[in-house]
């Protein structure tokens, strides 16, 4: 399977069958009126089966960007019927305050070309609760927010980690030359003992190690 980051939370996973998209983002304008900087490249993507968006944010919803008819699931929660088969939509929330500061947040679950993936959105609880740790079930690869902020930072992501020991696990959702909020990847990157930083946004999962632990992939940053 390939996985390509198009920066924040965006990711494209193509497999011999299918392309799904994950939270898109647009048109970021407003966020430059309040003084951030976010510059990430304008999304291109075409071909896409399933497109995912995890909650209804800005720099998450840009549905607009992902071209063709794709099949959508959104800030919603189920066991759904997709195209690439049955996609666990985990509901979760955005803050500390059971979604009452930012809203709801969901975590969805699939598998695609033989790896189970979990992308956690903007996850933003002060830790993952068993029933929903029972919900995703054992995963290969976990795509975290680790930036802080709004979300889980280096402590959150690195018990979520422990808790389901996936093969791989990407950072999502943190600071780089491309943005001007949130922190950096590196306190978190500093409590896992396998790192692996690449050179390019995408890779093959195929061509990534095997440890025994989890080993964190950091593509870089588009």
């Amino acid at each position: 399977m390939h996985v390509e980051w198009f920066g924040q939370s965006a990711f494209a996973l193509t497999g011999p069958e299918a392309k799904v998209f994950i939270d898109p983002f647009g048109d970021l304008s407003p966020m430059a009126s309040r003084g951030m900087k976010f510059d990430y490249p304008a999304i291109s993507a075409e071909g896409v089966d399933l497109l995912l968006v995890t909650h209804e944010h800005l720099d998450h919803n840009g549905v607009e960007a992902i071209t063709g008819e794709p099949a959508t699931l959104r800030s919603t929660a189920g066991r759904l019927e997709s195209p690439i088969g049955e996609v666990v939509a985990v509901a979760s929330e955005h803050d500390e305050a059971a979604g009452t500061q930012r809203g709801p947040n969901t975590i969805f679950v699939f598998m695609l070309d033989g790896v189970r993936v979990a992308h956690f959105g903007d996850f933003g609880q002060s830790e993952l609760r068993p029933e929903q740790a029972e919900a995703i079930g054992e995963v290969d690869l976990a795509i975290l927010p680790v930036g802080g902020g709004p979300t889980i930072g280096a402590a959150g992501a690195k018990a979520i980690v422990d808790r389901l020991q996936p093969k791989w696990v990407v950072p999502m959702h943190y600071r780089t030359p491309k943005i001007s909020f949130l922190d950096d990847a590196e306190e978190f990157l500093g409590l896992i003992e396998h790192v692996e930083r690449l050179d390019s946004p995408g890779f093959e999962t195929g061509d990534l190690a095997d440890k025994d632990g989890p080993v964190v992939v950091v593509p870089a940053a588009p």
